[in-house]
């Protein structure tokens, strides 16, 4: 106590022969409690020797002793012990489970109807008097068939009339050859033993024979060799059983603190649901900017003027150079590297149709756009070489300009008007989506010749695309390319930048690259709260540690070893989170639709989140409720029982 020792035993040396009936009498801190926890192996002598039958147990393995007393002892205890939330006959069933004998059920039944409780079997503890939760307690400790029953004040919480009903249970029990020891203050009680063991400051002063002077009338078992086939046996045999039962009572304590765990699923739920929704909005976005940038071509190089300094001066873009056909043959002549190519001139123009009009843009484009842009209409055709070189006036709309002009009516072949010039609608072109605030499918493709002369006034290309024939050679073709219009236009050194070409997959890298660290940011967000709704899981087991001490103290007494408590608490930390990983993939799922349905962004969830995010919530589950269950599996059972 504090620095000092205190000797709650004291040269104390006891035999106890198999069948007999003991009382332990003794005042408060006589020492008679603790000698009934080192008999019942919940404690251990600091020196001396315990021999059970022949056999010396002293330097035994904690796991052992709870092999040996889920074996060979039943305890009943003053405060009976029973689970709240189980039935009587759950509770009687309770030490088959460490013994991996839950099968055996009905053992727990017939005992129950022994001691006069067949009719009371699926009453829960608060349905029941005092006297019927002792006779509970009394059938829990013979549902293994024990050699020995301790008995702690098993008659000091009840009335006069229950009291005699315990006494001619246990009396009765001696009579079949179990070995009874009871510890009590009561003289009345001590009087039905036939040994009466009185202790004073940890010793024993007196060892007398009681009233008592039945004799046992069953047969005294062979406890040696009980002894060596309860230690040798192997515990993985029981391990399935013992599994399924555990996470059986894992899920009755979540249903008896209902509130409480939907707390912690909820936590789990919003962080999953976190991560999922996120990733789906990152991947959504990833695949959206890879249409948009498939839109554009692949492999593409735009080359357009650029501005020019003349004596320090910025000129505007295209003054020193301007592009013309000239340059777009002298780049086709590339044919080793160059695999497409055509030039593009750009404007606004009023389209009208009947009744309605649409401002939208007009690009003047050849042939090769269809392909280099993956515009090959789905309605209709593109235009010919031959209807540039004749500048027709032909037209291929954007989903949204027909949408705008012509609803749900086929364009093709209609008259359209494009800035008061009659144009004849030949194809639609297909859809591409919106990249941020521009709508790709808001456009009017003509013809370049048609765009230059007859709409715009033009006599210069605005820019030029051209397609290297693989990623390998973008690098040398934007390198020829550059040298041919400067030996084209004859530019000098101070005007080699008046042109710009941009690599197309630069422009693709860069939006990955922001993708990828968009998805990032997105799932560490995501798991942060997946990660708070873990330290919710751990503060929710920690509460149910402390708040189910004692229930761990009965478990440790009746046979559960450190594991088996470890591994409930672990089973019911990752249920919860498996149960909110769970609804939280569903949740998110859900919200990922409402994303989508509400604010139209592209999103995608996709297996490997799904699954990511379910794995994460149980890794969760097992880290957070680690310590909680080392906490529970290191309580002393003594001061467990005791835990107020």
């Amino acid at each position: 106590m504090g620095s000092a020792a205190v000797k709650a035993l004291n040269g104390v040396s006891l035999k106890i022969s198999p069948g007999e009936f003991i009382a332990i009498m003794g005042s408060s801190g006589s020492g008679k409690s603790t000698l009934m926890h080192v008999l019942g192996l919940l404690d251990r002598p600091d020196s001396g020797s315990y021999y059970l039958g022949k056999r010396e147990i002293t330097n035994l393995l904690d796991e052992e002793f709870s092999s040996l007393r889920n074996g060979i002892i039943g305890f009943v205890f003053q405060q009976f012990h029973l689970l709240p939330r189980m039935s009587a006959l759950e509770n009687a069933e309770l030490p088959l489970i460490y013994a991996g004998k839950r099968h055996l059920k009905e053992k727990a039944r017939k005992e129950l109807n022994e001691v006069g409780l067949g009719d009371r079997l699926y009453h829960r503890p608060n349905e029941l008097s005092g006297g019927q939760q002792q006779r509970v307690a009394i059938a829990r400790s013979l549902v293994n068939d024990p050699f020995i029953i301790l008995a702690d004040e098993p008659t000091g919480n009840l009335d006069s009339k229950s009291k005699e009903e315990i006494i001619n249970i246990l009396k009765k029990l001696n009579a079949k050859g179990k070995t009874v020891v009871i510890v009590t203050h009561e003289k009345e009680v001590a009087m039905c033993a036939r040994r009466i063991i009185r202790m004073r400051d940890g010793q024993i002063i007196s060892d007398e024979p009681g009233q008592s002077i039945e004799e046992s009338s069953g047969d005294i078992p062979a406890e040696t060799g009980i002894i060596g086939q309860i230690l040798s046996k192997p515990n993985f045999v029981s391990g399935e059983i013992k599994f399924l039962d555990y996470l059986r009572q894992a899920g009755s304590a979540m249903f008896a603190h209902k509130m409480r765990s939907l707390l912690s699923i909820l936590g789990v739920l919003i962080g999953v649901a976190a991560v999922i929704a996120m990733l789906a909005v990152g991947r959504g976005a990833k695949e959206s900017i890879e249409r948009q940038l498939m839109s554009l071509g692949s492999n593409l190089l735009a080359i357009r003027p650029g501005s020019s300094r003349v004596h320090g001066v910025a000129m505007e873009a295209g003054a020193v150079t301007r592009f013309n056909f000239s340059d777009v043959e002298e780049i086709s002549k590339l044919r080793d590297e160059v695999a497409r190519i055509y030039p593009s001139v750009t404007g606004r123009g009023q389209i009208v149709f009947a009744n309605n009009n649409w401002n939208t843009q007009v690009e003047g484009v050849g042939v090769d756009y269809a392909l280099m842009r993956s515009a090959v209409p789905f309605i209709g055709r593109f235009f010919t070489e031959q209807e540039i070189r004749t500048r027709d006036k032909v037209a291929l709309l954007g989903l949204t300009v027909a949408r705008e002009l012509f609803g749900d009516s086929n364009p093709v072949g209609q008259t359209i008007k494009i800035n008061l010039i009659n144009f004849k609608v030949i194809g639609v072109l297909p859809e591409k989506g919106a990249g941020g605030w521009h709508d790709q499918d808001d456009i009017v493709v003509i013809p370049i010749t048609t765009a230059m002369y007859r709409v715009f006034g033009k006599q210069y290309i605005d820019s030029i695309y051209v397609e290297a024939k693989s990623a390998d050679l973008l690098d040398s073709a934007q390198e020829s390319i550059s040298k041919a219009i400067i030996k084209q236009h004859r530019l000098g050194k101070d005007e080699e930048d008046s042109f710009q070409i941009r690599n197309m997959a630069d422009i693709k890298n860069m939006f990955e690259a922001t993708t990828r660290t968009m998805s990032l940011l997105l799932g560490t967000i995501a798991a942060i709260s997946l990660l708070v709704g873990g330290i919710g899981v751990m503060n929710i087991m920690l509460v149910s540690v402390t708040e189910r001490t004692r229930e761990i103290g009965l478990r440790k007494a009746i046979g559960a070893n450190d594991k088996d408590i470890m591994a409930q608490f672990l089973i019911e930390s990752v249920l919860m989170s498996l149960i909110g990983g769970i609804a939280g993939v569903i949740f998110g799922c859900a919200i990922a639709g409402l994303i989508t349905s509400f604010a139209g962004w592209a999103v995608k969830v996709s297996l490997s989140s799904i699954f990511l995010a379910t794995t994460f919530s149980l890794i969760v589950g097992i880290i957070f409720g680690l310590w909680p269950a080392q906490k529970a599996a290191k309580l002393n059972p003594i001061e467990a029982l005791r835990y107020e």
